[in-house]
């Protein structure tokens, strides 16, 4: 598949909210696969703002204990942070140069070996959700047509989980993004057991357990807890086959002359 279909195939996929079972997990850890597909990003962290108490992190795309604390020092200090406050992209193509008020993120980043960091917020119109963290080993900057297509991928992951709660009920979602934080590592754990042991890439990995998920209307993380539990996806459930009708007397074709008018 090339770029521009991987791009293509992310704005359909973006678009995909309204329907009965909308897994609001399936859909934030697929931006985040996409994004650390298509950019030149090592790590691609979601901060999502459900509600006004607090940011967290529903979808880092990897679960690894020293992003994760990175992650939460980025709730509170950083570009993330300053994205979602300020509604517009944030770059830092050296954070050895960040901001002093940044000083605990980017030693934490550093300590990790991230060099760079780019943050787009989760926006529309006057609304801001949450933001979209990218972070770069090699300190290589973010293209500026990548930073235009991160934005947009953001701002058409927000018109959808806006939608969502407006089409469902609200407490849904909402519950779904409170869950997130434990059912992502889930999903991480599953797709990389997934990947060892067929030996394909992670991506591949999280991409059947997706299709099985979506094929058999099941959660995602449904999916990734059975491979933790058997070493495998689901058994798909057979077609049934369909009840034969009886069958009907074969119709008489044969001619019958209509007896004319006056005879």
């Amino acid at each position: 598949m090339t770029r521009e279909e991987k791009i293509a195939q992310t704005f359909v996929e973006l678009a995909d909210t309204l329907v009965n079972d909308f897994d609001v997990i399936d859909f934030l850890q697929q931006l985040t696969v996409r994004c650390h597909d298509l950019f030149a990003a090592d790590a691609v962290v979601l901060l999502a703002y459900p509600d006004p108490q607090y940011l967290h992190s529903p979808a880092p795309c990897d679960p690894h204990p020293a992003l994760s604390r990175m992650v939460d020092l980025a709730l509170h200090e950083g570009p993330a942070l300053d994205a979602y406050r300020t509604a517009a992209p944030v770059m830092c193509a050296a954070l050895a140069d960040a901001p002093g008020a940044w000083s605990h993120f980017a030693s934490q980043a550093s300590d990790i070996d991230y060099a760079s960091a780019f943050a787009v917020p989760m926006r529309l119109r006057e609304e801001t959700i949450g933001s979209l963290l990218l972070l770069s080993a090699d300190g290589s900057p973010l293209r500026a047509a990548d930073l235009v297509l991160a934005q947009a991928f953001a701002d058409a992951a927000t018109i959808g989980l806006l939608h969502a709660r407006t089409v469902q009920h609200v407490g849904t979602v909402n519950a779904q993004l409170h869950t997130a934080l434990q059912s992502r590592i889930v999903i991480e754990q599953a797709k990389g057991y997934l990947a060892a042991q067929r030996a394909i890439s992670p991506n591949n990995a999280f991409d059947a357990m997706r299709r099985h998920a979506r094929r058999h209307s099941t959660l995602l993380t449904t999916v990734a807890q059975h491979v933790l539990a058997t070493g495998g996806l689901p058994a798909s459930t057979p077609t049934p086959t369909p009840t034969s009708s009886p069958a009907l007397p074969a119709p008489d074709h044969t001619f019958r002359k209509q007896r004319q008018p006056g005879r």
